[in-house]
Parts: C-alpha cells; sequence; structure tokens
C-alpha cells in the first residue's frame, strides 16, 4: 500500500532522515521503534503529508503524494488520512460527538451524515453513554479513544499514530493497541503506529526500528 524510496530530510545543516526505503502492506498494523531523535516522527509526518521530504518519494496506492499540488495533498489528506496524537488534541469546547464529527463536516459531507458516523464510531468504542460529553468530563483513556473515533470518522485506508499511548497507563495503552488490530480486523485499515513501548510493539504485525535517521 505505501511505497517509500529514497527518503531524506533535512532541516537546515541537520539531516534527520537517511535513505529511508520501505514497504508497508494493505491492512496491515506496523510498529516503529527507536530512541528519541531516531526520526520516527519525521517519517510518520512525512507519510502524513504534514511534512516535506528534502528527497525521494511517498506513494500511496501508486499516488505519488508529493507530485500533488498543495490544494489536492490537502485535499488527500483529510479524506485517505486520519491521525492520532500523544496530545488528543480534541476542541474542549466541543462534545465528544462534536470532536469526531468535525473532519466529516470539513469533507463536505451533511450535518446529519457526519453525526450518524461519529455516533457509530463512538458506539463501536464503547463511549456510546459519553456522547455529549466534552474532554473535560472524559478519562484520559475515554479522550484518547475519542481521538481516535476522530482519525476514522472519513473512513481513511490509512491511520497514523504518533506515540498515541504515551500518556495512558499500562492497561489502557494496552487496550489501545489492541484496539488498532480490531479495527484493522473491523474497518480493513493499514495503522502506522510510532512507540517508545516496545511490548506493546510486538502486538504488530510488523516492528521497523529506526536509528539515526536510517531503518535498522
Amino acid at each position: 500500500m505505501i511505497q517509500i524510496n529514497g527518503l531524506e530530510k533535512k532541516y537546515g545543516t541537520l539531516q534527520v532522515l537517511k535513505g529511508i526505503n520501505l514497504e508497508i502492506a494493505d491492512r496491515s498494523v506496523i510498529s516503529i521503534v527507536g530512541a528519541s531523535g531516531a526520526g520516527k516522527s519525521t517519517l510518520l509526518h512525512i507519510i502524513g503529508t504534514l511534512d516535506q521530504p528534502t528527497k525521494g518519494t511517498v506513494l500511496i496506492d501508486n499516488t505519488d503524494l508529493y507530485s500533488l499540488s498543495d490544494k489536492k495533498l490537502a485535499q488527500y489528506r483529510n479524506q485517505n488520512i486520519g491521525f492520532i496524537f500523544q496530545f488528543h488534541h480534541l476542541l474542549p469546547e466541543f462534545t465528544a460527538v462534536e470532536n469526531v464529527a468535525l473532519p466529516a463536516l470539513i469533507a463536505g459531507r451533511s450535518h446529519a451524515e457526519a453525526f450518524q458516523r461519529a455516533k457509530e464510531l463512538l458506539d463501536f468504542l464503547k463511549l456510546g453513554e459519553r456522547l455529549t460529553h466534552k474532554p473535560s468530563q472524559l478519562s484520559g483513556g475515554e479522550q484518547q479513544r475519542v481521538a481516535v473515533a476522530r482519525a476514522l470518522a472519513n473512513n481513511p485506508k490509512l491511520v497514523l499514530a504518533d506515540e498515541p499511548s504515551g500518556n495512558l497507563d499500562t492497561e489502557n495503552a494496552h487496550q489501545l493497541h489492541q484496539l488498532f488490530l480490531d479495527l484493522r480486523d473491523e474497518f480493513g485499515q493499514t495503522f502506522v503506529v510510532v512507540t517508545h513501548n516496545t511490548d506493546l510493539a510486538k502486538l504488530a504485525d510488523k516492528t521497523i526500528e529506526m536509528k539515526d535517521g536510517r531503518i535498522i
């Protein structure tokens, strides 16, 4: 599904990625591990089009992402890629269902369709009783599940997660990583997860280790 060839990234004179070649299969859960500064998050952000490579190509289903215009790239990102971050970035003034519906509304779906999808996802994630709760009224694990639901709102083929369990206790962290496997089976999505937790990384279909900007 994803083909990465000769990927390099420099920030001024600092080279963060040093020639990444990688293939990721459809409907798989991939974990990326390595020490801080290894380039994991930079690689994830480039796959997700949040940052641009200095050199190299990223293809998703044979679409060369960085050959697209900025407008088409933003549209592609909204329709095909979901994001989950360590700090869930839920909007505090909105309820759980409103936070989850936002990506679909941005994509131009009707209010009814966006909120129906949001309710279905929150039900699936066992948050059906928390639809009208704001983030401050939810536990850390519940907030992160709302963020997962939001990432799935437009039924993306690819979900990228950057240290999604970094702020969770051991039990909630394990449940979140197991959830990725369940979602892959239920909805057929591909997950790429950056994590420092090697035990949790072992739950994935494949683990990629990075060091000093390279895959080892």
